[in-house]
């Protein structure tokens, strides 16, 4: 496995890292507890979570992800192999996203921010996070594949980006949290978090996790760079697209127990442009002699703007498949293949 550097905060995380979303929903705590002994026999060291898991969020299950990590670390003798990930939820007014955390209290202020960090430390059963995220912004801007800026005034109650940098900076300070990081954020906005954190001396975003994949490669416009000039490294989520990308789907196809079968909720890569892209890059794996989510997963794994590439799985099977894409080397020929996909059908899935 190979690992690189999270930002300039001298932590190194695992190229591949487990995401955990399905704990608590398609996946029980024993199989939490198998995906991380997997995962760390594997190399992997970086696990993802954040406080509303599982998805779809419901107040029934809120909190589930970061209880079955946490029953796992109480084994012992595994914290300090790991970097433990977890994200606060932010505010919103989609009713696809929750409003039952904390009673709808989840601007990045202090009091939230503060309950947020305790209640996921008590999940975790953890005295430190490795890194924190912001899951998204506090403040009206695009994210999670809404297309067209919305041109309006921040929410009542919006916190300011500095705010929010002064309150993670005491959460450093008292060694709960070793780094932060953003989420589903713009470039706008992490050019905001690392000119104050400089400018006041606060903490700087040392990871940017935000949604990249072939059907969606919208990073490599405006944030690329951030991460080249400013080692601000993407961990990209979603890099099979939901599983779109291993062809499950194709022709109509619904898979027993499979995400998109179970949850209507996750429509922004099942588009007739995103189905007609997925068709060719499956097309292109089995010309190659690959599987398509292997073919998939090595593209995003060899992107140097990557700093680690975020799978989850339901199964010990596509565990093993996801992580093995850590060893696959795509040719130049490939990589010229999908670069002509890309420009036949750009980014279907934003």
């Amino acid at each position: 496995m190979e690992y690189r550097p999270l930002g300039r905060s001298g932590i190194h995380v695992s190229l591949i890292s487990l995401g955990t979303m399905t704990w608590g929903e398609q996946n029980s705590e024993a199989d939490a507890h198998s995906q991380l002994d997997l995962a760390l026999e594997r190399g992997i060291n970086l696990i993802d979570t954040a406080e509303m898991y599982p998805v779809p969020p419901k107040a029934d299950t809120q909190g589930l992800t970061e209880s079955h990590i946490g029953s796992w670390l109480a084994k012992g003798g595994r914290r300090e192999r790991i970097v433990l990930a977890t994200k606060a939820a932010g505010p919103s007014s989609d009713p696809k996203r929750p409003g039952h955390i904390r009673d709808g209290k989840v601007h990045f202020d202090r009091a939230n921010l503060t309950q947020a960090l305790h209640d996921s430390l008590r999940r975790l059963q953890t005295d430190h996070v490795d890194l924190y995220q912001l899951h998204w912004p506090d403040r009206s801007t695009n994210y999670f594949g809404q297309l067209g800026y919305p041109w309006q005034d921040d929410a009542p109650g919006s916190v300011a980006i500095e705010e929010t940098l002064r309150v993670l900076q005491d959460f450093v300070a008292a060694g709960k949290v070793r780094a932060i990081g953003v989420s589903n954020e713009t470039p706008w906005g992490l050019a905001q978090f690392l000119a104050l954190a400089e400018r006041h001396d606060l903490p700087r975003v040392a990871s940017i996790q935000n949604p990249y994949s072939l059907l969606n490669r919208s990073y490599e416009v405006g944030l690329a760079e951030f991460s080249h000039r400013e080692q601000v490294g993407l961990l990209a989520y979603s890099p099979l697209a939901f599983g779109v990308l291993s062809g499950k789907y194709l022709d109509g196809a619904q898979p027993q127990g499979a995400r998109l079968t179970l949850f209507d909720r996750f429509t922004r890569y099942t588009n007739p442009q995103a189905e007609a892209a997925t068709a060719r890059y499956v097309a292109l794996a089995r010309e190659r002699g690959l599987s398509p989510a292997q073919l998939a997963l090595a593209y995003v794994n060899s992107r140097p703007f990557v700093t680690s590439n975020i799978i989850g799985a339901t199964t010990l099977a596509q565990l093993e498949e996801n992580i093995a894409s850590a060893e696959l080397t795509l040719d130049a020929a490939t990589l010229a293949a999908i670069d002509t996909i890309q420009q036949a059908i750009p980014n279907p899935a934003p």
